[in-house]
């Protein structure tokens, strides 16, 4: 065959570390594996974007969006933002770049500020948004240099002694 050295159907497709929901080790009564995500994940959101972003996100969850905050804090913050391959400021910087590139707008501005708990510099993100200007557009790229910009003013702003 052709292909054979690229697919191997014979061999059981890689988990990447993650649990294998419905599969052969999947007990859906043994919610250990989800509890500990959103654990972790609450932990991780706390870490990147604050107590306080946290704190309100919760204070205004409804009965209608509770599976939605259930899934990304699960998801996007206990199994992604929480692997160990990268390091939240590669993530912070990844994130920046596609959230530009996407045009979430309020998303850019939410994630430059938790770059004060990520470690990416403003060189980084600068960085990431000179990408995003090559791969995703300069329109893109230049609305999201302007709420970095507005974004990082605030942030000073809210540091400088009153």
């Amino acid at each position: 065959m052709r292909y054979a050295n690229f697919v191997r159907l014979a061999e059981p497709a890689p988990t990447f570390g993650f649990a294998n929901p419905g599969g052969a080790d999947h007990d859906p009564a043994d919610r250990r594996n989800v509890m500990s995500r959103k654990e972790t994940g609450t932990k991780t959101r706390r870490g990147v974007l604050g107590d306080a972003h946290v704190d309100r996100a919760n204070a205004n969850t409804t009965p209608f969006d509770a599976p939605f905050q259930d899934f990304i804090t699960e998801g996007a913050w206990g199994t992604v933002w929480a692997g160990d391959h990268l390091t939240r400021r590669e993530r912070s910087m990844i994130t920046i770049a596609l959230l530009a590139a996407l045009g979430h707008h309020d998303e850019v501005a939410m994630h430059v500020r938790a770059t004060a708990n990520t470690g990416a510099t403003m060189e980084d993100i600068r960085e990431a948004l000179m990408h995003v200007a090559v791969y995703a557009g300069v329109p893109a790229a230049n609305t999201a240099f302007k709420i970095a910009k507005q974004t990082y003013a605030a942030m000073a702003a809210e540091t400088r002694p009153a």
